[in-house]
């Protein structure tokens, strides 16, 4: 039998340091949800002493997750132990997940601190967290640019004090694979009771090479892969899931291992977090990219028509991609719909169920075909629209230079009209929105694409709109390309709101 690598996702943590893709509680729900069925072993949810909204969010998605390992991040400090640890308390398998740097750099400049302070501080932290929490894993940060004996004395006093798994992290990408082998074995090998613990590896993409460090590391003895969906994360990112995984699976004669990741809802989980974040998937991405499995070369085409192994390593329903998934229609009828959305991963409530099945009929009555990617962004913005302040209820433009928009939100019991004028639809309707909230944004980026192929696809925006210091993404979704701009844009504008009204609840208003 193979041995196992476990697989521990840190989209929602790491990956979400991401510029641009910040993700609400709701959407970390969401992500978590098609993480545990993507068959992840470890989520890590967040970094709970950030923030009261970050502990929150940590906490739903421990009580959310049914079979993955549920960890949450602390710094090797008290304080950030305890809100870790009471953060994961509803969580059926917690981890909770400590750190300190060990590199000559970081403990001069940054932690000032000499390396018997912080071997003892993480030592204390490990035990700390042991006592609160039944897994605990340490990592070494910037392990990589770290003293190999140090790193083996700091893995040695994590082991006795309790620690689970031992991370030793290429926090800023800067290591190759031959190096990263070697650090491995190296720190196994002289690390007492190594046997006791799991080591991990995290890498960093800033050079490009963080797959194939992973893959390294697990040569030099590594048993955890810490990683994101489509790679994202800090700077160039992070180890991506479904490269990595796929490597695992595509070449099991040169890498003879097994992870227990569901690998037909790869395509799926990546889909999702490119819905939620709004961060495009560059056509040219491995696994997941639209071009994966493109071919159009005539040589290839001729190939592939012969035997399609000639030209691909794997096949698209491998990882999920199908386009068998043409889902329902105008007469499917809400218990069709619903179901159809439980296989997506949503379990929607009634009064939801009624909700979307109103917003599929409109969808169904303008396409021919409706897919899945088209239903779960209709999930997405559905789910955007619950936690909003402003809706909107009606929006029409008229003439150019300048463009006139009238635009009706419902606040409340309260339905407000505004008119504005604009450089084009979506200035001016923006405009009008902005002079019914009170604040007034900059539009710093606006993108527009096609969730599914046809002339009749659904329309989805994403923007970033920026108020004072804070930023904010927004998504949409419609027919019209208009509207689903204005929806983006009304909530970034909502995500503003409500960051305002949490300021006041905690008595931060200036």
């Amino acid at each position: 039998m193979s041995e196992r690598i476990h697989i521990f996702d840190t989209t929602l943590r790491d990956g979400e340091q991401s510029p641009g893709a910040g993700m609400d509680d709701n959407a970390k729900v969401q992500m978590a949800q098609q993480l545990d069925r993507l068959g992840v072993d470890i989520i890590e949810a967040g970094f709970p002493i950030a923030s009261q909204q970050e502990f929150e969010s940590v906490a739903r998605v421990a009580k959310a997750v049914k079979n993955a390992r549920v960890a949450a991040l602390a710094r090797s400090l008290d304080k950030d132990i305890d809100r870790a640890a009471e953060a994961l308390q509803y969580a059926k398998r917690p981890v909770l997940h400590t750190f300190i740097a060990t590199s000559e750099i970081h403990m001069k400049y940054k932690l000032r601190m000499s390396p018997e302070q912080v071997l003892d501080a993480a030592a204390a932290a490990v035990a700390r967290a042991k006592r609160q929490v039944p897994r605990v894993e340490f990592s070494a940060e910037d392990a990589t640019r770290s003293d190999w004996e140090f790193l083996a004395q700091v893995s040695t006093a994590a082991i006795e004090a309790g620690a689970d798994v031992i991370n030793l992290p290429d926090t800023v990408g800067y290591t190759t694979p031959d190096e990263i082998r070697d650090m491995f074995r190296y720190v196994i090998a002289n690390a007492k009771g190594a046997e006791k613990a799991v080591f991990s590896s995290h890498n960093h993409n800033d050079l490009g090479l963080a797959v194939a460090n992973a893959l390294a590391a697990v040569e030099g003895g590594a048993r955890q892969i810490e990683c994101t969906v489509n790679g994202i994360g800090e700077r160039a990112g992070n180890t991506s899931l479904e490269e990595v995984v796929m490597a695992i699976n595509t070449r099991n004669d040169r890498f003879q291992y097994e992870c227990g990741i569901n690998t037909k809802e790869i395509v799926p989980s990546s889909t999702l977090l490119s819905m939620i974040t709004g961060l495009t998937i560059p056509f040219n991405k491995p696994i997941v990219g639209r071009n994966a499995f493109a071919h159009e070369s005539g040589i290839h085409q001729h190939g592939m028509i012969a035997n399609a192994s000639t030209y691909e390593i794997m096949t698209p329903d491998s990882v999920g991609r199908s386009r068998s998934d043409l889902v329902l229609g105008k007469h499917s009828g809400r218990a069709g719909l619903a179901r159809r959305s439980a296989e997506l991963g949503f379990e929607l409530s009634d009064d939801q169920t009624d909700q979307l099945y109103e917003r599929f009929i409109v969808l169904a009555d303008r396409k021919k075909e409706v897919y899945s990617d088209d239903l779960r962004m209709l999930i997405v913005d559905l789910h955007n629209e619950e936690f909003q302040t402003y809706h909107l209820e009606e929006l029409r433009t008229f003439g150019e230079d300048p463009t006139v928009a009238l635009v009706k939100l419902k606040c409340g019991d309260e339905m407000i009209t505004e008119t504005a004028t604009g450089d084009g639809p979506v200035h001016a309707a923006s405009v009008a929105i902005e002079r019914i909230v009170g604040h007034t944004g900059r539009l710093e980026e606006f993108e527009v694409r096609a969730t599914t192929p046809g002339k009749d696809a659904l329309g989805e925006a994403h923007v970033t709109v920026r108020f004072g210091e804070r930023a904010y993404r927004g998504s949409g979704a419609s027919t019209d390309i208009i509207a689903s701009g204005i929806h983006a844009y009304l909530n970034a504008v909502n995500k503003h709101v409500a960051y305002l009204e949490s300021k006041k609840l905690n008595g931060n208003e200036k």
